[in-house]
């Protein structure tokens, strides 16, 4: 939601608030950071050992008392959080307008992933604006008969990516900052980049995930680098298993800007992350996903993004065929960006505000009327 709140807070016609309610808060203070966005409200919500209906009752009464002091014409909200939902119902209970940014996404399986795609999906139904990232989302949502207007915009994920890694490559003291803040990593070795903490892979999902990690551990051409989430579910296996192997470097879970720099510098990514998926097109990577199903099946036709599950076999399997066949690993790398060019963000501006919008890889939509509007934005770090 970055270059969303940037780009709004940078038209005349929209006077913009941010509202944070605190989820992920570690990962949510460097984006906060990086993009030099200071919240209007932080609800400051997360506490230990916290359910999901103890944290979505907080959030809703927390919002609402938002929504009462600022008095917004349109909410906007991402993707598939808890934040997201909780906030779609605060505004629908007050009849405030909400935007939707990523709308559409779809597994049609309300366990995978658990919770956010019954999330998103309610989301969309309460929705006035569906900012949808691709055609595909887009088709969903007409399929679905949902209300309000559908604008296909890219997805802002490609916003923010494009924006850092260009202050990447552009930057040699930043560069040279980000080298020596991984001084383990070896150029002479291919590196594995892994990210896991989908709920619905704790208990024994990650257990074979970790096996799958250890056994391509004994590889003398590769490194493991595996960004830990601090869920205990995930902590604990992972640690319990793969902690103390000299060529896997379990890491504190990494700021935005140095997460990309290690998408730049690994030659795999082993992952269950939307945003990864969307993400490493660009950057020329390989994607493995470790689940059943995505919500984001772009990627996967065509050809840079794979399935594999959890099961340990065919992990290794898939890992080992992109380590020894070098054409599967060009094939895979081609960097087709199903996703957006970058202007995601001033497309949801222009539609807000009333004016033409060309959307992305699709015919002009119809415009709304133009008209001065109070909008209050609503993120989280998660990607």
């Amino acid at each position: 939601m970055a270059p969303v709140v940037n780009a709004l807070r940078c038209d005349s016609a929209i006077t913009t608030e941010v509202c944070v309610t605190g989820q992920h808060r570690s990962m949510l203070d460097q984006v906060l950071s990086l993009f030099a966005i200071k919240p209007d409200f932080d609800l400051a919500v997360m506490a230990p050992n916290q359910g999901l209906n103890a944290l979505s009752a907080k959030m809703i009464a927390g919002l609402d008392q938002v929504f009462e002091e600022a008095r917004p014409d349109v909410v906007l909200v991402h993707g598939d959080t808890t934040t997201a939902m909780a906030a779609g119902i605060a505004a629908f209970h007050r009849g405030i307008a909400i935007g939707h940014v990523e709308a559409g996404l779809r597994t049609y399986d309300l366990s995978k992933p658990w919770p956010e795609e019954m999330n998103r999906r309610l989301v969309d139904v309460v929705s006035a604006y569906h900012f949808a990232p691709t055609l595909s989302s887009a088709r969903n949502l007409a399929g679905e008969h949902l209300q309000g207007r559908v604008v296909v915009t890219g997805n802002t994920v490609i916003d923010a990516l494009t924006e850092v890694a260009a202050r990447i490559r552009g930057d040699a003291a930043l560069g040279a900052r980000l080298d020596a803040d991984f001084p383990f990593l070896d150029s002479e070795l291919k590196t594995l980049l892994v990210t896991g903490h989908r709920r619905e892979s704790f208990g024994g999902g990650f257990i074979n995930i970790c096996k799958a990690l250890r056994e391509l551990a004994r590889r003398e051409d590769l490194q493991i680098v595996y960004p830990v989430h601090l869920n205990p579910n995930v902590a604990g296996p992972v640690q319990d298993m793969l902690g103390g192997l000299n060529n896997v470097h379990l890491i504190a879970p990494q700021a935005y800007l140095e997460f990309v720099y290690l998408m730049e510098r690994c030659h795999i990514i082993l992952t269950d992350s939307g945003g990864v998926q969307e993400e490493a097109p660009s950057l020329g990577k390989p994607v493995l996903v470790m689940r059943d199903v995505t919500e984001r099946p772009e990627a996967v036709a065509a050809g840079t993004v794979k399935l594999v599950g959890t099961d340990t076999a065919r992990i290794m399997r898939e890992v080992v065929h992109l380590l020894d066949d070098p054409r599967a690993h060009a094939l895979q790398s081609a960097a087709i960006n199903p996703y957006g060019d970058g202007k995601a963000a001033q497309r949801i501006v222009d539609t807000l505000a009333g004016r033409a919008v060309i959307p992305f890889a699709a015919e002009a939509a119809p415009h709304a009327r133009p008209r001065h509007l109070r909008a209050v934005s609503l993120r989280t770090a998660t990607k």
